[in-house]
């Protein structure tokens, strides 16, 4: 059996888990004067919160044993090309891992929002080029498509997104970073096609993307109300990939430049409904960033597993680096940041499965991950000493590699504001 039938396999049982679940809750309500929520309490012991079910255990383990024996033997030479093997996308699709959370009707795995953030934790301990091309692919194009997209629309590109096509989101331009919604690229709508013209910056997949989610302003000075959502397949008329940018980290990661000149897109490509795009654009990106969170504390494991195997055979003073306690601290220290990471990662992945809101979580957890994951990079080369700032050995990737979870998906500034309107209740 292939690893891609295992995990079908798995993402069905873990499916059929979830119903039972809901059925019997359902059978519980009929005691009189209990709500759902005391039933659950009274009848399921809580679990921690890093316990997994077996499915997503065997779901893990086989993305693990496939990033260290498939994807960590490339991971130097990509990094250094800035180029991602085709041969790897090729097994991402095979193994399931585009369409995590597309329904089997559409040909995905059917599985939850958590196992997204599983398989971009386990990519990215590896390579977090790699972990951000599926958590793109999953927490934002799949997930926006599911949300909002029409039943056609669904039918059209579900089954491609999970077996050959790569998706991206763009949003950003020029002027248009933090202020996510001073966009200029302009949408008019003449006759049965909208015409867009304007360009994006700093898109991630943008080189292999065949779907690009892309938001443009129907009218200027209508501010937010006038923003839409497009979904734009990379063969339509008027619309390029331009420049691919030679990043710090995630090399190997496309981030490009777009650019639509009277790019045509019909009316029946507009995702959500006219107007709207900020609500899709706002609220996809809030789970994205439980993604970007677990793609920091798949890089702050990687550079911990290397620092700690690392002191263990280096010695000095005739003993290993281990044995002094200024190592162990350091190396305790990380390790407890990794663990506090994971919990707030875990926990608001759950949440968002259970249909909790996760909105101050998810920006609580992408501020802390990726402080984590710097700080524990950053003490991985100390660690190393020497040896560390070269490019010989790994954990200086790790380290450029940590240095966009402060940066894209909402600045950690914004996360700062975004956390302490929530908690102040402004």
């Amino acid at each position: 059996m292939t690893r891609h039938c295992l995990l079908r396999q798995l993402f069905r049982r873990t499916t059929l888990w979830s119903r039972s679940a809901n059925i019997n809750g359902l059978a519980d309500l009929v005691i009189e004067g209990v709500s759902m929520s005391e039933t659950i309490l009274q009848t399921q012991a809580p679990n921690p919160l890093t316990t997994l079910a077996e499915d997503e255990v065997l779901f893990r383990d086989n993305i693990r044993q496939f990033a260290d024996e498939k994807v960590r033997p490339l991971v130097k030479e990509m990094d250094e090309k800035g180029v991602f093997e085709k041969d790897l996308l090729h097994d991402f699709f095979q193994l399931g891992l585009m369409g995590i959370e597309i329904p089997e009707q559409y040909g995905g795995g059917g599985a939850k929002f958590f196992e997204s953030i599983l398989a971009v934790e386990e990519l990215s301990r590896v390579d977090a080029s790699s972990g951000v091309i599926v958590d793109v692919q999953n927490t934002l194009v799949n997930n926006a498509l599911l949300r909002w997209g029409t039943e056609d629309q669904k039918k059209r590109l579900l089954p491609r997104m999970a077996s050959e096509m790569i998706g991206a989101y763009a949003l950003s331009e020029a002027g248009s970073g933090s202020d996510a919604f001073a966009l200029q690229t302009r949408a008019t709508l003449k006759g049965s096609e909208y015409v867009l013209n304007g360009r994006k910056l700093w898109i991630t997949n943008g080189k292999e993307a065949g779907l690009f989610i892309l938001f443009a302003t129907l009218d200027p000075s209508a501010g937010y109300k006038g923003i839409t959502a497009f979904l734009i397949e990379k063969d339509f008329p008027g619309f390029t990939v331009g420049k691919k940018e030679d990043k710090l980290g995630i090399r190997a990661s496309s981030t490009c430049e777009l650019i639509l000149e009277d790019c045509r897109v019909p009316k029946e490509n507009v995702l959500g409904e006219p107007g709207k795009g900020y609500k899709i654009a706002i609220e996809t990106l809030n789970e994205g960033r439980i993604g970007i969170g677990a793609q920091m504390i798949g890089i702050a494991r990687g550079a911990w597993e290397y620092a700690s195997k690392y002191a263990l055979e280096r010695k000095q003073f005739g003993k290993a680096i281990a044995d002094f306690q200024g190592i162990q601290f350091q190396i305790a220290q990380m390790a407890t940041e990794i663990e506090a990471a994971r919990l707030m990662v875990y926990n608001c992945a759950r949440m968002k499965d259970a249909g909790v809101n996760f909105v101050k979580e998810a920006a609580m957890t992408k501020l802390f991950a990726s402080q984590v994951a710097e700080r524990v990079t950053s003490l991985a080369i100390e660690i190393y000493g020497g040896y560390g700032f070269t490019k010989d050995y790994p954990v200086e990737k790790y380290w450029r590699d940590a240095k966009i979870g402060k940066i894209y998906e909402g600045t950690s500034n914004m996360q700062l504001a975004t956390i302490a309107k929530l908690v102040l209740g402004k």
